[in-house]
């Protein structure tokens, strides 16, 4: 089956396509993931981010290969810290998470629950489960990497050569979210 190349917000505000193939389909298993996840799941109707051994699912795509069709001025953004590398952006319109993107980074990590049901690219690997606290098992059906295991940097960096050592901006996320 397909993936679809439309994704949206659970209200349907936020409209984004994809195209091509993502870079990977991992579950990220480190504290400022789980903690976001944590927060995030505690706005108004928002959908269930963390799987219940508390991952956060993600589909990384080149941030050229991501275009935002509506719905973009209900976007906000939230840094755990100010000085923080990463932001994490959610559509404020039904509290959806909607990418998480790396500073100077080129490549959005995708959260999952904007795939229709049935449709999310198959998991490929777990990062950073050395994060996890004491007694949380994970599943075995995938590699859990304590860090982020090599064949993550592998597909990163490929998908850089591709886009020609570029690294796209974001210009059109004005706003904090704030709780």
């Amino acid at each position: 089956m397909k993936p679809p190349s439309q994704l949206r917000c659970t209200c349907g505000k936020v409209h984004l396509q994809v195209e091509g193939a993502p870079i990977v389909s991992v579950e990220c298993c480190c504290n400022s993931c789980r903690m976001a996840g944590a927060r995030l799941e505690t706005l108004p109707s928002a959908p269930r981010i963390l799987e219940p051994h508390g991952a956060t699912r993600f589909v990384l795509y080149r941030k050229d290969r991501v275009h935002f069709q509506e719905g973009t001025s209900h976007l906000k953004e939230l840094r755990l810290t100010p000085e923080a590398k990463t932001r994490r952006v959610v559509a404020t319109c039904c509290n959806t998470p909607v990418f998480l993107e790396f500073e100077n980074g080129h490549w959005l990590s995708l959260y999952g629950g904007l795939w229709p049901e049935g449709t999310l690219p198959r998991l490929e690997m777990r990062t950073m489960a050395s994060d996890l606290p004491p007694g949380v098992v994970l599943p075995e059906d995938v590699p859990n990497g304590k860090t982020q295991p090599f064949p993550f940097f592998v597909k990163l960096l490929g998908a850089w050569i591709m886009m020609g050592f570029r690294s796209p901006k974001l210009t059109f996320i004005h706003g904090t979210l704030h709780f």
